[in-house]
């Protein structure tokens, strides 16, 4: 690992949730290579998303059974949400050291990377996957993780875990997952690890990520004994209950863990703060009035009598759901299933201010997983794929806190981004990405990831930029931070106004390059340059560069000095 960088290597990639966590986390994150692939499918959607998003540069759309290890760079941090299967253990292969599970569990593929690495395996690992992963499968609970956890023992990581409920952490989404955070003994991280209960409870990364009191008499002690092939068939084998705790740690096979109940006292997100205004709702998203009967029906609480092949009779029940989901709660679960016109008992349904009811916009499924507003949009990617897509997601804000509380722990220092995870949505979002027409092919300069329609009548501030900080701006970079003035000296209405854009005024040349203002906060200099020890309160604007002017404009005093009534089409409209 580098002074800077920590290098990433993503497998399970889908459209990237992990890399924009990790990136709104600590712009020492680097992903360097990637793996996406959907078997049995022509057709790979999250792969054209990533592409998209991110560039080809790094990128591998194969089967990750048939890539080489050695096609796969050295790396500091490996990550990945790997499929929840059947783990067990068909054979061990004594001479080689390896093993062997049943064909096509990819877990094995991340554990033949570790191996094959060797010496040169990554200090850190970061995996997600389902709740029920530590209680699976039924008949012998807890099986399948006391072999990822003796796996990853025998390659010599320490490892901690935490089943965390987004919503439960002020997040948009109810979305229980299992995050495992594993570090190799050699690394700097393993060396701080002492006690294993105060790291799980206290010190450790996952605690200090997301804080949680334990729940009374569930402490859990043990070791995971035995070959993998013998932790494959002996595990718990007469055990009711699994013996793993929701939190919890695993060092050289000896487990301490206990069940955690969260700690949060932050803001809290919601589903309705995650809509759109429904005047830019397609019309095929809206249920027919003659349907909602029958979405009522899907919601609602049934008992059912039917009958076996067998003609054993039986009754079904289920129980009633939410019609329409609530706006002021975090939303449920986002599933694969929710995509289509189909009434169904899991999609989501609201109702807007006109009394319709709705479906959820694909924009709206990314919110509330944390992604950027629009990620999946791809000209070969359909509605229904995208909800899909974001039904097989995660919520970027749970990496986000895991991957700033890593960097602490690795670095010793605060993490800085400069494209953090945007937590305010805009209820009129732009749903057109046309920003870089055909029609003005001088525009097409450092395209950036994302596209965006500008709205000339949106509110542009045109900022002074500094000698000393001239060359910041003209560095070619795709993401800025702004400064103003000590809050005192800058215009108060500049806070209360709603800027979309931000244009920097090069002294002796005048505007060219506009950036969309994605984050706009109370911030101080110091937070950036420490050694500065300015705390003075400023307004920050966090930027990302859209396009530039073919030339250089001087702007007009009028336009220059006035901070209120500046709109972006009083510059763009004048451009040469």
């Amino acid at each position: 690992m580098s002074k800077n960088t920590i290098k990433v290597v993503e497998l399970f990639a889908g459209v990237g949730g992990f890399r924009i966590g990790l990136e709104g986390a600590s712009d020492a994150y680097e992903t360097i290579w990637n793996n996406q692939w959907e078997p049995s499918t022509k057709h790979q959607d999250a792969s054209l998303v990533y592409r998209a998003r991110f560039g080809d540069k790094g990128h591998c759309n194969k089967d990750i059974n048939l890539v080489p290890t050695n096609d796969i760079p050295d790396h500091d941090l490996l990550v990945g949400g790997f499929p929840c299967q059947d783990y067990s253990v068909a054979s061990t292969l004594s001479r080689s050291g390896g093993i062997e599970g049943k064909k096509g569990v990819l877990w094995w593929q991340i554990y033949r990377i570790l191996n094959e690495k060797g010496d040169n395996r990554p200090n850190y690992i970061f995996f997600e996957n389902v709740d029920r992963l530590l209680g699976s499968p039924a008949k012998q609970r807890g099986r399948d993780f006391a072999i990822i956890l003796a796996s990853l023992a025998d390659l010599g990581y320490t490892v901690e875990w935490r089943v965390i409920n987004a919503a439960e952490y002020g997040m948009p989404q109810r979305r229980r997952r299992t995050y495992i955070v594993g570090y190799r003994e050699e690394s700097h991280v393993s060396k701080q690890v002492q006690e294993l209960k105060d790291w799980v409870l206290y010190e450790g990364v996952l605690a200090k990520a997301f804080p949680f009191k334990p729940k009374d008499k569930t402490i859990s002690e043990f070791e995971i004994e035995g070959t993998i092939k013998e932790v494959s068939d002996n595990f718990n084998k007469d055990g009711k209950e699994s013996p793993f705790g929701n939190a919890g740690i695993m060092r050289n096979r000896s487990v301490y863990s206990v069940d955690a109940e969260a700690v949060y006292e932050g803001p809290k997100m919601t589903l309705g703060g995650n809509i759109v205004d429904e005047s830019l709702v397609p019309e095929e998203f809206f249920i027919p009035e003659e349907e909602v009967a029958r979405w009522e029906y899907e919601k609602g609480a049934k008992k059912i009598e039917r009958t076996t092949k067998e003609g054993f009779k039986y009754h079904f029940s289920e129980g009633g759901m939410a019609f329409p989901d609530s706006l002021d709660k975090p939303s449920r679960t986002i599933i694969t299933g929710e995509g289509g016109a189909a009434a169904s008992r899991f999609k989501h349904v609201i109702k807007t201010p006109s009394g319709r009811y709705r479906r959820l916009i694909p924009i709206e499924l990314e919110r509330l997983n944390m992604f950027p507003d629009n990620h999946t949009l791809h000209p070969d990617v359909t509605d229904g794929r995208r909800a899909f897509l974001m039904g097989n997601a995660l919520v970027c804000g749970i990496v986000q806190q895991i991957g700033k509380s890593l960097y602490r722990f690795i670095c010793e220092k605060e993490p800085v981004s400069t494209h953090p995870i945007d937590v305010k949505r805009d209820p009129q979002p732009k749903l057109n990405l046309d920003l870089f027409s055909e029609t003005n092919p001088e525009l097409k300069i450092n395209k950036p990831k994302k596209s965006y329609t500008l709205d000339m009548n949106k509110s542009l501030l045109v900022g002074f930029v500094k000698e000393d900080n001239t060359e910041y701006f003209l560095d070619g970079g795709q993401t800025k931070i702004y400064y103003t003035g000590k809050t005192k000296s800058f215009p108060s209405t500049v806070a209360l106004n709603k800027l979309y854009y931000f244009m920097p005024y090069i002294k002796g040349k005048g505007v060219k390059d506009l950036y969309l203002i994605r984050i706009a906060r109370i911030g101080s200099k110091a937070e950036i340059h420490p050694e500065s020890d300015d705390k003075d309160p400023r307004l920050v604007f966090e930027l990302e560069y859209l396009e530039s002017l073919p030339n250089y404009m001087m702007l007009k005093p009028n336009i220059f000095n006035t901070y209120r009534n500046t709109v972006l089409g009083r510059v763009m409209g004048d451009k040469g």
